[in-house]
């Protein structure tokens, strides 16, 4: 005889597996790394579309000393963006060490390299009849491979200098001398990450001279260092306050660099 099953009866649970009174979710770790990160990997993204336009200032004059053009000023379109992303990451490196700065710099490259790739992609889909922008859209986003490893190859190095600059040096001082680690990482890195950048990107942006390309290196590492000096007194609040209200922020048993 056929037996008919109770409709409103729960199934019995599989043996082996407790009774669940709820779905089941993964728990999303606490702390401020996660919007730190999320905000240092949107600045990359942002600096990196806007630095693929050529800026000049006082274009109409013309100083030089030597192979050095000191006006007109060279840059690219982030250069009010760019230091934000060095700030960040001194507070990565400051507050959560090394390696939890490294894996914030590998999810920035990662997120760069699929922004390449969908911005490829968005660009080689047909365009719509009545979609008059295809040569607009493709110039603004259409970034050269040549600027696309310059970002890359610069924001990376640059990041993991500064990073290690600023691990190394408060290994040292401890908890002593904040400025010095800060000034002193964004000195090395913002040097590598400019030199390489302009190295790779210069022709492609317009610049066809040896005075112009130390001009754009000079100005680009100067700016953005001055910037960071500038914004101290903000990232000494930040990073105080982040040791105030990170539960475990402490000192660490295992050598910096590997921390």
């Amino acid at each position: 005889m056929m037996r008919v099953s109770e409709p409103n009866k729960p199934e019995a649970p599989e043996p082996g597996h407790p009774v669940q009174a709820h779905a089941a979710f993964a728990q999303v770790a606490r702390g401020y790394y996660t919007p730190i990160v999320a905000l240092f990997t949107a600045t990359l993204i942002i600096s990196n579309i806007c630095a693929t336009k050529g800026v000049q200032f006082f274009t109409d004059q013309s100083v030089k000393i030597g192979p050095v053009e000191l006006l007109p000023i060279s840059t690219d379109g982030a250069f009010f963006l760019f230091p934000l992303a060095y700030i960040l990451g001194d507070v990565l490196s400051e507050i959560y060490g090394f390696r939890s700065a490294r894996r914030a710099i590998y999810y920035g490259f990662a997120v760069l390299l699929l922004t390449v790739v969908c911005f490829k992609i968005a660009i080689e889909l047909p365009a719509a009849g009545f979609y008059e922008n295809q040569d607009a859209f493709r110039t603004v986003i259409g970034s050269t491979p040549q600027l696309v490893a310059a970002g890359l190859a610069g924001y990376f190095v640059g990041e993991m200098l500064n990073s290690a600059t600023l691990v190394l040096i408060k290994e040292r001082t401890k908890e002593k001398h904040l400025w010095a680690r800060l000034i002193g990482s964004t000195v090395v890195g913002e040097f590598g990450d400019t030199l390489i950048f302009c190295s790779i990107a210069a022709t492609a942006i317009g610049i066809d001279s040896w005075s112009q390309f130390v001009n754009y290196v000079i100005v680009g590492f100067l700016w953005k260092t001055l910037a960071e000096i500038l914004v101290l007194p903000i990232t000494y609040r930040v990073i105080a306050w982040l040791k105030k209200n990170e539960p475990t922020y402490a000192p660490r048993k295992e050598p910096a660099l590997q921390s």
